[in-house]
């Protein structure tokens, strides 16, 4: 990626939006524009064409789920545009809904992430690399509901635990070191998860994101 990563920082909390650019200023990456409302984060996100929008997800004028409006219209809009949503509480229905039909370039976090730095900036990369990161609270939550439903009642446990993290965003190297095995196991994992889950043969990115969505909407 050439240059420094470019974002757009909307919460209307100015505590929590200056925390969020000095961080982000301080890792490298240029704030080209902040945004109190939803109304103005649209304005500014079709001005600058940032590569990641950090939303959240209860903003003016309504503070309900405005924020979460507006990262669908970005991207509705500009699909280039990677959108992090952040969000105080667990809210499934969000996270499915701004996944929608596509996992490429989204994420959905708790608020308590950002003070992990290594783990932000780690998403907001992921997210502008056409990624995607969903909370492992939430990721954890919906595995626990849809536990005994299909399709995923054929997978065995060690392959839940492999589609949770990918369901986080995770490649396979990473799901390797999570779960201490091999990064071949992990492909095998995938593979028979694949498999089990009825998605046809394409390139795997794609497939991953099948997979994740599958997860997702059982």
């Amino acid at each position: 990626m050439n240059g420094p990563l470019r974002v757009v920082v909307a919460d209307d909390s100015v505590l929590l939006r200056e925390g969020l650019v000095r961080l982000l200023e301080e890792s490298g990456c240029e704030v080209v524009a902040q945004a109190g409302d939803a109304e103005d984060l649209l304005r500014k996100v079709r001005a600058h064409r940032p590569q990641v929008a950090i939303i959240d997800v209860r903003m003016p004028p309504d503070n309900s789920d405005d924020g979460l409006r507006a990262a669908l219209k970005i991207r509705a809009e500009q699909p280039e545009t990677g959108v992090l949503v952040l969000s105080q509480y667990i809210e499934e229905h969000y996270a499915i809904e701004l996944i929608g039909d596509a996992a490429e370039g989204v994420g959905y976090l708790l608020k308590e992430r950002v003070t992990d730095v290594a783990a932000l900036l780690d998403a907001v990369r992921r997210i502008a690399g056409g990624g995607s990161v969903i909370d492992p609270q939430v990721v954890s939550q919906l595995l626990r509901r849809h536990r005994h439903v299909d399709p995923l009642e054929e997978l065995t446990d060690r392959e839940r635990g492999v589609l949770e993290l990918m369901a986080e965003g995770r490649s396979n190297h990473a799901i390797a070191t999570r779960l201490v095995i091999s990064e071949r196991a992990v492909e095998k994992h995938v593979t028979s998860i694949f498999g089990k889950l009825g998605l046809p043969p394409a390139g795997d990115d794609h497939r991953r994101v099948l997979a994740v969505l599958t997860f997702l909407h059982a």
